[in-house]
């Protein structure tokens, strides 16, 4: 049962696709509106599978609890960031930051660098506040507090296909063999994230 349910989420979030992006909130409701959200840009899908899989990696070589407190960190602190963009909190660099994040999280998988998980949470939790920051400045019409349980779910779908992805490709390749092609998927996030910001 685990299995399947690993299994349909990692489909879900390796196939989101940017076509149902920016849902009309008032078409939609404001939860579709904000669970399409993460799924429109390419940084947002590649930063927040990346976390997954860096999350695998950690509950595989020290800490189990890895697998849900550091997506569970990223979360929490994007609904924080998303809160202090509807206090009209300001933030610099919110765009960087967020492109920085995909190559950055995408880099601590392929190294798959060992830290201790409350370190991998606040890690992942400072590119967080930045990503929610983002979400909370482009709601438009859409009623917020739904608008924020919809992307926290989408995004929570996302890191569940990282984490996933992680755990499969262990199983099916074996420990050694799994963890490195998980280390390259994360290489592969990294790449991505240059390449949207050179192309950017």
């Amino acid at each position: 049962m685990i299995r399947k349910l690993a299994a349909t989420a990692a489909l879900l979030g390796l196939t989101a696709s940017p076509a149902f992006a920016h849902l009309d909130p008032v078409a939609h409701g404001s939860f579709a509106a904000g669970f399409s959200h993460p799924l429109f840009g390419t940084d947002h899908i590649l930063a927040m599978v990346a976390v997954g899989l860096w999350a695998a990696l950690l509950a595989q070589a020290t800490d189990r609890r890895a697998l849900w407190l550091v997506p569970s960190a990223f979360v929490g602190t994007m609904i924080l960031g998303f809160a202090a963009a509807m206090l009209d909190l300001p933030l610099p660099f919110v765009e960087p930051v967020i492109l920085a994040s995909v190559v950055v999280i995408g880099l601590l998988a392929a190294v798959a660098l060992n830290v201790r998980t409350v370190l991998a949470m606040a890690m992942v939790g400072f590119f967080a506040f930045f990503h929610g920051h983002a979400h909370g400045g482009e709601i438009g019409e859409a009623g917020a507090w739904s608008y924020a349980v919809g992307f926290a779910v989408a995004t929570a779908l996302l890191h569940a296909a990282g984490v996933a992805a992680g755990l499969l490709l262990g199983k099916a390749f074996g420990t050694a063999s799994g963890r490195l092609a998980t280390r390259l998927a994360g290489g592969a996030a990294a790449l991505g994230g240059i390449w949207l910001a050179l192309a950017g």
